[in-house]
């Protein structure tokens, strides 16, 4: 049977819309290959780091983001908390190498909804990605028993949760061996902000000198050690 045309094309408002960031092109090649693979998901756009990201997402309004954590000057945990006070319907799913209980509890407190190990099978971010687009939330089995035991002990807690994200791009910046002028310049601040967001940093990370900052920096998952 002959169908007509307009049977046959995707009906772009019943497409999934994916936003990949990751910091590594092969990454991204991998996940872009598993949306692809699906008939009504779609990429609306891709990114190699945080800064890049959050304007992709501003501008395209995704569904879901699939979401590296370790990236250079804005960090995947930073760039979910934005997201989520800037965006809130958009479902932020993690997918990353980091298992521990910090970068989980981090994840929680920043409204991220789901949380998939790049160790996992492509199969598991598939099924991760179908079950945001629906509204659930989803995570690899060895996250979910630390939301699990998250959710019977209490609200998960982060000691980042105590910071503005603002005092996190800073934080991150300074870890990463930035001076309080090319900090300005980067987001777009004054020189005086950026020394009131340190000053406010260093007290909330309970540090004094640029070297105990990395230390918590690296400890939190802010940068890359």
């Amino acid at each position: 049977m002959d169908y007509p045309d307009y049977l046959l094309l995707k009906d772009e408002s019943l497409m999934l819309r994916v936003l990949i960031v990751d910091d590594h092109e092969i990454v991204r090649h991998g996940v872009r290959d598993l949306v692809n693979s699906h008939l009504d998901w779609e990429i609306c756009g891709e990114a190699g780091d945080g800064h890049t990201a959050y304007e992709l997402a501003i501008s395209t309004n995704p569904d879901v983001i699939v979401l590296d954590i370790a990236m250079a000057q804005l960090n995947g945990l930073t760039l979910a908390r934005m997201l989520h006070r800037e965006l809130p319907a958009v479902k932020v799913l993690l997918f990353t190498m980091l298992e521990d209980r910090a970068s989980v509890n981090a994840a929680l407190a920043a409204g991220v909804r789901g949380y998939v190990l790049k160790s996992d099978p492509d199969a598991q971010l598939a099924t991760a990605i179908a079950a945001l687009g629906e509204g659930r939330l989803f995570f690899s089995p060895s996250i979910a028993e630390m939301v699990v035991d998250a959710a019977v002990n209490g609200k998960p807690t982060s000691c980042l949760a105590i910071f503005s994200a603002r005092e996190l791009e800073v934080s991150q910046l300074m870890a990463e061996g930035y001076g309080n002028k090319a900090i300005a310049r980067a987001l777009d601040l004054s020189v005086k902000t950026v020394e009131s967001h340190r000053a406010s940093a260093l007290r909330k990370a309970g540090v004094h000198t640029a070297a105990e900052l990395v230390r918590f920096a690296i400890r939190h998952n802010l940068i890359k050690p």
